[in-house]
């Protein structure tokens, strides 16, 4: 990009962001008189025309505040501080982020959603002594960081003195946090405090440097006593904020806490009366380590409360990606949630990220067709579960493919001018560091491979650059990913594949690698990787420019699952070259959680609207039937059994696991059998079913019926939701009210599957589905594979009238940003409990199945109760727990640095 163009994109960014909504005329005005200036006139219309259509997109891009739950008993306060504030911090923050083109609706949204948290803080001049605990909810990757060097930004402006941010338990992270602190607040780069010499201004500082935040660690070394002494500031009498950046580690806690104690001016017993602020992002990794390190966890939960008791006047901001938070579910009972330590009694504050956010619900629900791409060919070289000792060989094919697309992806990065753009590729695909060093190796060498045949052959012509069977192979993936979808023809990609290839390395991300990713650095010429790693690279590590992921870990834990999902973020201006590869179970599991994690985010609004309190959000989330997941994850370790207390209402249950040996198959035939000789026996005849979509669909059927087929049919024990004895519990409690009669549909498919089955043996001819085995089943488990769903998308609206689906899906679409109904809408208007009898043939897409015995499964979708929640117990296994955990929790980096 010419300095010309680069000083126009500058200038018309400066001035849109004080217009909240420019319109395409108002853009293409403003370029064309600043095309006019002396140093613009060298830009012509074709590229004035480029910049105006990435404003236009840029500027489209808008945002919701979110919701808020909070405690009614606080009293506001910053409206009538705002007379005495003096903004500094805050308006040299929002013009770098001008700088890094957010739009204006965005910011304008960021400052009220800052401001909002800012209000929910406690006074900082107020002279007794207070404590505020709150949580603010994100997604991955989408601006948490940029959201609290907000926070502490007005933080500093309104009086807080004294902010320490607990980043994660890697250095590698505490480091980059420290840089985007150091960049968004600081405005000097802190690793200069190593070495002799003058400072240098970044971020911020080069809006305005006129006061000095001063910073007690740096960019490269976490804090110590040592250095935070040799800063030289007295605590006592700090006139402007002080910033510790650490660890969530016990040894560092442990030994600031000393520190400030040394160092409070108060003779040792309390730390400086200063107001203190301390955030804590990704909240829930102290409760990461349960099963290897729970000495560990509790000691850190302790430091944080003494850290926080330490200081007269305090406020705790923990910041999560999910609802599923760990304060809210790993305490035994509620009352011990209630009075946890760190629980957000104060606040609780979602944010919705921008409408440009590319996320679970655009990866997995809207785009997975585009996005995700299936790994089946591991086995040989790379099996999901390996030992220690594991050989890497080779690569997989799939992978190979993968490194392949990336190329490709920043070859057509290059042709759209985008060549000083950071570009990353991840490899996500073995807990063991052994095996992760051996594999970053074999990228490498493959990576070597594709860099000599673009260095030789893909300055030719086409015809003879293909006679090369890399640039064939690059040739082919780009027409299975990208013919169709880009802008380019392939001679224009192949004349960029050798400057795509050539500065792309190959590094290794654990807690045992020296490598780093030093985007920073790279500013001005774009840093292209491929990451291959483990755990570091799951938990709040930002990939620049993460374009292509190859994700081969068989985690079904919601927190790790959607942590290690670093290809959410912002993708403006490649969006489109985005593309995943994990195996299909992966993919499903990744479904389920976008569309629990998004009920949770809806509950959450709901909530606001009856001002509910923090706590009654914290019981809501405990009594989700998917908490089942995190908490036995969380503590099982030691193998004991847990009882847990579940709510069914407007939920949906299902068995997604089914046990495979022939007696369980042939008793579950019978069960669903004897329910039809019970409905015509009961003058409710099967064959009276009616044709719906989705199946045959019977009205009224007794709950006495429904609990006598759960009752005989056979539950793998993996499926935890369906258990017999608690769901029929709770169907027993409402049996004379809210679930007296049920609609059963039949699920069947509309036509007849030439190579399928075509059941007759209830009374009515079901087409049977077909389901594919996942790849965990074997011959005394099935899982199936369409997304962890029996049931197909859209069947719960069987039972409903027209004008039940039309209310539930406008009142969907009051706050959705998409119509792509999600079913859960529907139980909100069902009145009825909805059964679903499956009858499922099980094999490969164009396999001939006519044949099968069918494999009976059910679903219920239970309608929202009016009744108080009367909960029931589950018991979960320990034999569930292995098979499902216990690989995951042998990380090699999960325990994080101890340096």
């Amino acid at each position: 990009m010419s300095d010309a163009i680069q000083i126009l994109e500058n200038m018309v960014a400066a001035q849109l962001s004080r217009e909240p909504l420019p319109t395409p005329a108002r853009i293409r005005e403003l370029i064309d008189a600043l095309r006019g200036t002396p140093l613009c006139s060298d830009v012509s219309f074709e590229d004035g025309e480029r910049l105006a259509l990435e404003f236009e997109a840029r500027h489209g891009v808008t945002m919701e505040i979110g919701s808020v739950l909070t405690d009614s008993d606080f009293e506001p306060w910053l409206d009538a501080a705002r007379a005495d504030i003096v903004p500094y911090y805050w308006p040299r923050y929002r013009q770098l982020l001008v700088k890094k083109d957010l739009s204006g609706q965005v910011l304008a949204t960021m400052d009220s959603v800052t401001e909002r948290i800012l209000g929910f803080l406690q006074d900082p001049k107020k002279p007794s002594r207070w404590d505020r605990r709150g949580m603010v909810v994100g997604h991955v990757q989408s601006g948490k960081t940029a959201n609290y060097i907000g926070l502490m930004a007005k933080a500093a402006d309104a009086g807080y003195r004294l902010i320490v941010v607990i980043a994660g338990v890697h250095n590698n992270l505490r480091n980059q946090t420290q840089e985007r602190v150091d960049e968004g607040f600081v405005g000097r780069d802190s690793a200069r405090m190593l070495y002799a010499g003058p400072e240098q201004v970044i971020g911020v500082g080069r809006f305005d440097s006129t006061r000095r935040p001063i910073t007690f660690t740096n960019a490269v070394r976490d804090f110590s006593k040592v250095m935070a002494t040799g800063v030289g500031v007295p605590l006592q009498n700090l006139t402007e904020p002080a910033v510790f950046v650490i660890k969530k580690q016990a040894n560092t806690l442990k030994n600031l806490l000393e520190w400030l104690r040394e160092h409070s001016g108060r003779g040792g017993k309390r730390a400086v009366d200063v107001p203190m602020l301390l955030i804590d992002d990704e909240a829930d990794n102290a409760s990461i380590n349960i099963k290897h390190h729970q000495g560990e966890v509790a000691k850190i939960n302790g430091l944080i409360r003494d850290l926080l008791n330490t200081f007269d006047r305090s406020c705790y901001v923990g910041y999560t990606a999910t609802p599923f938070a760990n304060i809210f579910i790993d305490p035994d009972t509620d009352d011990e949630m209630r009075g946890a330590d760190l629980f957000p009694k104060d606040f609780i504050v979602s944010l919705d990220p921008p409408t440009n956010y590319f996320g679970a619900e655009r990866v997995f629900l809207r785009d997975a067709a585009r996005v995700v791409r299936h790994i089946d060919d591991n086995e040989e070289h790379l099996p999901l579960k390996h030992s220690i000792s594991h050989i890497v060989s080779a690569l997989p094919g799939s992978l190979q493919d993968a490194v392949r697309t990336f190329v490709l992806g920043r070859a057509i990065r290059l042709a759209r001018g985008q060549d000083t753009a950071h570009c990353s590729m991840l490899v996500n695909a073995s807990v063991k560091n052994n095996v992760q060093r051996q594999l970053r190796n074999e990228v490498h060498n493959f990576m070597e491979g594709v860099k000599a045949s673009a260095r030789i052959n893909a300055a030719l012509g086409v015809a003879a650059a293909l006679n090369d069977p890399e640039i064939r192979a690059l040739h082919e993936a780009w027409k299975t990913e990208y013919q169709d979808s880009t802008e380019f023809a392939w001679p224009e990609v192949q004349a960029q594949l050798h400057a795509a290839a050539a500065p792309i390395r190959t590094v290794l991300i654990n807690s045992q690698s020296t490598d780093v990713l030093d985007y920073a650095k790279h500013a001005k010429t774009g840093l292209s990787v491929i990451a291959v790693g483990g755990y570091s690279l799951s938990r709040g590590l930002t990939l620049e420019g993460l374009m292509t992921s190859y994700f081969l870990r068989n985690s079904m834990m919601y927190d790790t699952l959607m942590q290690m999902g670093r290809w959410f973020g912002y993708r403006h201006g490649y969006e489109d070259l985005c593309r995943v590869w994990m195996p299909e179970e992966a993919e499903g599991w990744y479904a389920h959680i976008a569309d629990a994690v998004e009920e949770l985010r809806e509950e959450l609004r709901v909530m606001q609207a009856a001002n509910a309190t923090p706590e009654q959000f914290g019981l809501k989330v405990r009594s989700h039937p998917d908490t089942l997941i995190v908490t036995a994850r969380n503590k099982m370790g030691s193998g004991e059994k847990l009882v847990m207390s579940i709510g069914l209402g407007e939920k949906f249950a299902e068995t997604a696991i089914l046990r495979r040996d022939a007696a369980s198959l042939n008793a579950n035939r019978a069960a669903v059998r004897h329910f039809a000789e019970s409905l015509d026996a009961g003058g409710t005849s099967v064959a009276s079913a009616q044709p719906v979509s989705g199946g045959y669909l019977l009205q009224g059927v007794s709950a006495e019926l429904v609990q006598q087929f759960i009752s005989e049919f056979r539950n793998h024990p993996g499926s935890l939701l369906t258990a017999s004895d608690p769901v029929r519990r709770y169907i027993d409690d409402r049996r004379d009210s809210e679930l007296a009669r049920w609609d059963v549909l039949f699920a069947s498919l509309k036509q007849h599957d030439p190579k399928g089955r075509t059941d007759s043996s209830l009374g009515i001819a079901i087409h049977c589905q077909r389901r594919g085995p996942g790849s965990r089943s074997d011959n005394e488990t099935l899982r199936v594979t369409n997304k962890q769903r029996v049931a197909s998308r859209g069947v719960e609206k069987a039972g409903l009238t027209r004008e039940q689906v039309a209310a539930a899906e406008a009142a969907y679409l009051e706050s959705a940003k998409t119509d792509n109904f999600p079913d859960r809408i529907y139980r909100k208007v069902r009145e009825r409990p909805l059964l679903i009898i499956h009858l499922l043939v099980i094999g490969k897409e164009d396999e001939d199945l006519s044949s099968q015995e069918p494999t009976v499964a059910w679903s219920i979708s239970f309608p929202h109760t009016d009744l108080e929640e009367k909960k029931v117990e589950y018991v979960v296994s320990t034999t569930w727990w292995r098979e499902n955990y216990r690989d995951e929790l042998d990380d090699d980096d999960m325990a994080g640095d101890n340096d």
